[in-house]
Order: structure tokens, then C-alpha cells, then sequence
């Protein structure tokens, strides 16, 4: 299993515009094959500020998620915004217990 967790940052008179794009993405990815979970949540604390958080059954299955189109898209729109950081990482998961 792959987890994807990370930041990202921008000035927030981007925020409202972000969350438009973030929408239809998570809604094509949530119903993608090996998908698990996907979702970006807004920073109460700092606007402009979004967790990113991701889960992936394969290497493979994220793969076909970056090359699809409603990725395509969605980076598209991103380029448009006033991004100040990005700071994402992949993680490979080889076991996975519950904690509560």
C-alpha cells in the first residue's frame, strides 16, 4: 500500500478557488480501482493551508491516477493559483494495524 501525505501552501486569496478544483478530483479518484481514500482538508488555523492525504492499494493504481484526465485537469487549475509550497510525500506501507 502506498500512502501520499503532505502540505500544501498558498496565499489565501486562493483558498475558495482551491477547494473548487480539490471537488471534482477527489470525487474521480474516490472511484478509481485501488484507490482506498483521498481527500485535501482546509487549515482552520492558516488559511491558504491544505493537508493532502492519500491512500493507494499500488504503485500501479496511483500511477494510472496521475495520468488521468481529471489529474490533468486539476493540475491545470492549480497552475493558476498563488501557491507558496508544496511539500508531499509517498510512503510504502508494508504492514498496517488498527490502533483504536
Amino acid at each position: 500500500m502506498l500512502i501520499v501525505s503532505g502540505i500544501i501552501s498558498m496565499d489565501p486569496s486562493g483558498h475558495d478557488r482551491a477547494v473548487e478544483l480539490f471537488a471534482p478530483l477527489v470525487e474521480a479518484t474516490l472511484a478509481e480501482d485501488g484507490n482506498i481514500t483521498y481527500g485535501f482538508w482546509a487549515d482552520p488555523a492558516n488559511p491558504g493551508t491544505f493537508r493532502v492525504y492519500e491512500e493507494w492499494a499500488s504503485t500501479e493504481a496511483m500511477g494510472e491516477h496521475m495520468a488521468s484526465a481529471h489529474m490533468a485537469e486539476f493540475l491545470t487549475g492549480m497552475g493558476t493559483l498563488p501557491i507558496t509550497g508544496v511539500d508531499i510525500h509517498q510512503h510504502e506501507v508494508t504492514d498496517s494495524t488498527k490502533l483504536m
